[in-house]
C-alpha cells in the first residue's frame, strides 16, 4: 500500500470530519475542534494520503516549555488499518513534536491502539474514569524519549 504522509490544513475540513465520525462515532470532535487542529498555530496536523485520499490523520500539542506533549487525535479509516498507516503517523507527529515526554489517551476498551502505543514506547500512566462523551474510560498513557 502506497501512502504519503503530509502537511493537513482547513483544506481538509471535511475529509477530517468523516474520518473522525468514523473512527470514533459519539466521541467524534465536534466541529469547532476540528477547525482548532487544522488552524491554531505550532499544532502538529498531519494526514496520510492514499490516492489523494485522506486516510488518516494525527494532531500534536506541543508544550515545549513544559517538556512534554499530546497527540490530541489519531485516526484510520478502517479499511486501511494494520497497514502501518497508524504507526507512521504516530512517529511522524513525535517528530515533529521535539519534547522529551510525550502524552496520549485511548479507550480503555481499543486493544489495537493500545498495542500499537505499546509497541511504540508508551506505558500506562492512570486510568481516566468516564473520559470520553459516551462515558467511556481512557487509559493516560505516556512516551519518555
Amino acid at each position: 500500500m502506497n501512502y504519503q504522509i503530509e502537511q493537513a490544513s482547513l483544506l481538509d475540513l471535511n475529509a477530517l470530519r468523516q474520518l473522525e465520525q468514523e473512527c470514533f462515532g459519539e466521541d467524534a470532535w465536534p466541529l469547532l475542534d476540528i477547525i482548532a487542529a487544522l488552524t491554531f498555530p505550532g499544532e502538529v496536523r498531519l494526514k496520510a494520503v492514499v490516492d489523494g485520499e485522506m486516510v488518516g490523520f494525527v494532531g500534536g500539542d506541543p508544550h515545549p516549555r513544559e517538556g512534554l506533549g499530546w497527540i490530541t487525535t489519531i485516526g484510520v479509516k478502517t479499511a486501511f488499518r494494520r497497514l502501518g498507516i497508524g504507526k507512521a503517523l504516530l512517529e511522524a507527529c513525535e517528530k515533529q513534536m521535539t519534547v522529551p515526554i510525550i502524552r496520549l489517551t485511548v479507550r480503555r476498551t481499543n486493544l489495537e491502539a493500545i498495542e500499537m502505543y505499546r509497541n511504540a514506547g508508551y506505558v500506562e500512566v492512570e486510568l481516566w474514569r468516564r473520559y470520553y462523551p459516551s462515558g467511556e474510560d481512557a487509559l493516560l498513557l505516556e512516551k519518555k524519549r
